[in-house]
């Protein structure tokens, strides 16, 4: 599977993570929401964000329930792994195995707990870049109302000039307009090109494309 560079657009599901009733990892519903979304032509899809719960997951589960993604999606779309962790030692382990196992790239929301003011999220994505390597892609996901780390759109432009390997924004501030703008006219005037994939759940999803969004990354976890 080719990795994620800044071309991508389209539909990325976030996917849900299935559960049993006694609350383990369902994998058979897996397979089936899987197929589900395939065959619903989704573009990409993206595991182990907030959507997926990957916070309640065990270090085990999340290598678990990423490779058996990664086997029964068998490179049919790019799949894109959430690897936010306040430390590095989890990111880089988990982030190493998924990429060797076919993952097109992986996602870092930077916490509130090491990443407070824009130097600080600045020197927390240096360090993702870092520790992901500078061969691996991955993902800036700004979702402020959850993960309470404000990101203007002069920090995004900082981060994605010192980061090299940062290859899309998923832009979930609400609504954010204004800084999706003022990243794309960042961009006209020499600013490296990203990727930029909304989410919100589609509320906003025509006037961001209007404004230069590449398509969504969001799910929902009822049909």
């Amino acid at each position: 599977m080719p990795r994620l560079d800044a071309s991508a657009r389209g539909v990325f599901i976030i996917a849900a993570t299935p559960f049993t009733e006694d609350g383990r990892l369902d994998l058979a519903a897996t397979d089936r929401l899987i197929e589900f979304y395939l065959e619903q032509g989704v573009d990409g899809m993206t595991i182990l964000g907030m959507m997926g719960e990957a916070p309640k997951l065990t270090e085990e589960e999340a290598r678990t329930f990423a490779l058996h993604v990664l086997g029964r999606v068998d490179a049919r779309v790019p799949v894109v792994v959430g690897v936010s962790a306040p430390g590095f030692a989890s990111m880089r382990a988990l982030g190493s195995v998924v990429m060797d196992a076919g993952a097109a790239g992986l996602m870092v929301q930077p916490p509130a707990v090491s990443a407070r003011g824009d130097d600080a999220v600045l020197g927390y994505c240096r360090m993702v870049a870092e520790t992901l390597g500078e061969a691996t892609p991955w993902v800036l996901q700004d979702f402020p109302l959850v993960a309470s780390v404000p990101m203007s759109a002069l920090l995004i432009q900082r981060i994605v000039a010192a980061c090299p390997n940062a290859v899309m924004l998923k832009h979930e501030d609400w609504p954010g307009l204004d800084k999706l703008s003022a990243v794309r006219d960042a961009e006209a005037e020499g600013a490296r090109r990203i990727s930029i994939l909304t989410g919100n759940g589609g509320i906003f999803l025509p006037f961001e494309l209007a404004r230069g969004a590449d398509g969504a990354m969001t799910g929902f976890a009822y049909p």
